[in-house]
């Protein structure tokens, strides 16, 4: 009892302090960057990798892949769920990192699927295009995320994924009081905040 009374801390202690960074972050984007075209550009170029992130990292993949695992490792022990999850990563790692590029490559055409809009007023849409090869990354690196969070879970360590996102405001915050004033296009800093 002991032990998920402390796992639920953890989760939810994280999870609390990742929502009020995000509130946090909200601000902060209002404050520095306003309400224009190009905060508009930003939240559509970050639209799509999350988009992405809902289907398969939050999805069924997550949900499905713990039983997958815990059923690797009841039936062949250590050793043939180190094969399943080095299979896994490696297959998923090479399909993403096809999936990545493909994205960066069809940037301007996604960001016309996604703000049709956006095609009446072509700096936006270049800008909001940047973003997205800056942003798209994203869905690169929190699948393999939501993987590793799924075998941490299976070890009945809930802390470190709960965490995660706590990271990414932090590197927007970062990124947005730091090296916004350093660019000569400010909202960049967003899509780099995001990448790290």
């Amino acid at each position: 009892m002991a032990t998920l009374s402390a796992s639920l801390t953890k989760v939810g202690g994280n999870t609390l302090l990742s929502r009020l960074l995000g509130f946090v972050r909200d601000l902060l984007v209002a404050r520095l960057f306003g309400s224009d075209a190009a905060t508009d550009a930003f939240f559509v170029a970050f639209k799509v990798p999350n988009l992405f992130r809902r289907l398969f990292a939050e999805g069924a993949f997550a949900s499905a892949l713990v039983p997958v695992l815990r059923t690797a490792d009841r039936e062949g022990g250590p050793d043939a769920l180190r094969r399943l999850i080095a299979s896994l990563s490696g297959v998923l790692g090479a399909i993403l990192l096809l999936f990545t590029f493909a994205g960066i490559l069809a940037a301007s055409w996604l960001i016309l699927v996604f703000a049709p809009g956006f095609a009446f007023e072509p700096h936006q849409q270049a800008l909001a295009a940047e973003l997205l090869r800056l942003t798209f990354p994203y869905v690169l690196c929190i699948v393999l995320a939501a993987l590793a969070g799924s075998v941490l879970n299976l070890h009945e360590v809930f802390g470190v994924p709960a965490f995660t996102p706590v990271l990414l405001n932090l590197a927007i915050i970062g990124s947005a009081i730091w090296l916004s004033p350093r660019l000569q296009e400010p909202i960049l800093a967003l899509g780099w905040g995001v990448l790290l």
